[in-house]
């Protein structure tokens, strides 16, 4: 079994691919390419934390989140809102989650949309993964944008992510030692 996160697929939202600029002729293209994504990098048994903006798609949205392998973990976007939330699909729907370290193989990690500049554990390793800013801010060894965007339309496991971090700059904190 195998985790992976992602955000900001915003699946059945036409704008996204002119404010983005994403490589897709339309709204379908894009929902298609991201389902395909997804679908070869997870399987059934992964677990797939999704950090927000799944869709704009009030009726459709839990139809296509069917056809998404994988146990599916909503953190709540932005844009995240109606029927999609409510789905039967999700294993969890929160507005934040921390995952306690696991010794060996992970720090603890923080999920929520939005990046943020302190959080738990900040100082004594603990990662913060988040969405929202579509490549817009450069990740930092702690704290690393999991949007679609910036990882090939596709969700991107615990070991690329932990891989990606290690060699890059460190976090800079707004706050002193603490």
């Amino acid at each position: 079994m195998t985790i992976y996160f992602t955000a900001d697929t915003h699946f059945f939202h036409e704008p996204i691919i002119r404010f983005c600029d994403r490589p897709f002729r339309d709204v379908q293209d894009m929902n298609e390419a991201l389902v395909g994504n997804w679908n070869r990098r997870v399987g059934a048994d992964d677990t797939v934390f999704h950090l927000g903006d799944f869709c704009f798609c009030e009726g459709k949205g839990a139809a296509l989140l069917a056809r998404l392998n994988g146990r599916k973990r909503l953190i709540l976007g932005n844009h995240d809102r109606g029927p999609v939330v409510t789905a039967d699909a999700w294993e969890s729907v929160e507005h934040y989650r921390m995952i306690p370290r696991q010794a060996g193989v992970h720090p603890d990690l923080i999920l929520f949309h939005y990046p943020i500049e302190e959080w738990d554990n900040v100082r004594h390793g603990a990662v913060h993964l988040h969405g929202h800013v579509h490549a817009r801010l450069p990740s930092t060894r702690q704290r690393l944008d999991v949007g679609v965007d910036g990882w090939d339309f596709a969700p991107v496991s615990l070991d690329e992510l932990l891989a990606v971090a290690a060699v890059l700059p460190e976090h800079t904190f707004v706050a002193g030692p603490v």
